[in-house]
């Protein structure tokens, strides 16, 4: 692996375990064995380094979000929706304990972080949960739909800071996705329309 991505996994692994803020870059490259100059040849600062993280988050986003192109979403789409995403806070959990201080110290990250959720989350969010109203799956209103997905998504981007807030004995792990999902699905319940009630129950007996 190349020094440059392996500043980032570790960078990344050490944020998730301790958090962002007592990680220097020092502290970086003396985990990595490696001189403060090699990763500063690399990356300028720790905010670097996170943004690149971000990127990291971005394109793992796009590629498991993506809306197919050949077909309509199936009920099954929203499981596998949910998985990814919240396989993708459980990797790169650190970036939403503390996102508003982040954005607040970091301009480049603030403005792609902005663009990404304007420009992409929010009308992938739109057009997925759109296509599960038209195909019958949920019965909402076009007004309702961006206002159910947010809510959603709301949940997604912070279980694990919250799980971890209101039980701070218990120690998270990737296992406390399924909570969240199933969450999300108490969530939609009272808009699965009748005739897929037995669908949507056999896509929560996955959690």
């Amino acid at each position: 692996m190349k020094t440059r991505d392996r500043i980032v996994q570790e960078s990344l692994t050490l944020f998730n375990q301790h958090g962002e803020r007592p990680i220097t870059t020092n502290h970086i490259a003396a985990h990595l064995g490696i001189s403060p100059g090699n990763l500063y040849y690399h990356f300028r600062n720790k905010e670097e380094i996170i943004h690149q993280i971000f990127r990291n988050y971005q394109e793992y986003m796009r590629e498991h979000l993506r809306i197919p192109e050949t077909r309509v979403l199936e009920p099954q789409d929203l499981a596998r929706y949910l998985d990814a995403s919240f396989a993708a806070m459980w990797q790169y959990r650190f970036l939403f304990y503390d996102l508003p201080g982040l954005l607040s110290r970091n301009q480049p990250l603030q403005d792609d972080y902005h663009a990404f959720v304007k420009h992409e989350l929010a009308p992938l969010l739109a057009q997925a949960f759109g296509q599960f109203a038209a195909i019958g799956f949920l019965n909402m209103a076009p007004a309702d739909i961006m206002p159910l997905a947010t809510n959603a998504w709301i949940i997604v981007k912070f279980w694990f800071p919250f799980r971890q807030t209101i039980r701070p004995d218990t120690p998270i792990s990737e296992e406390t996705s399924k909570l969240g999902v199933r969450q999300v699905l108490a969530l939609l319940k009272p808009y699965v329309q009748p005739d897929f009630a037995e669908v949507f129950a056999g896509i929560e007996a996955q959690y």
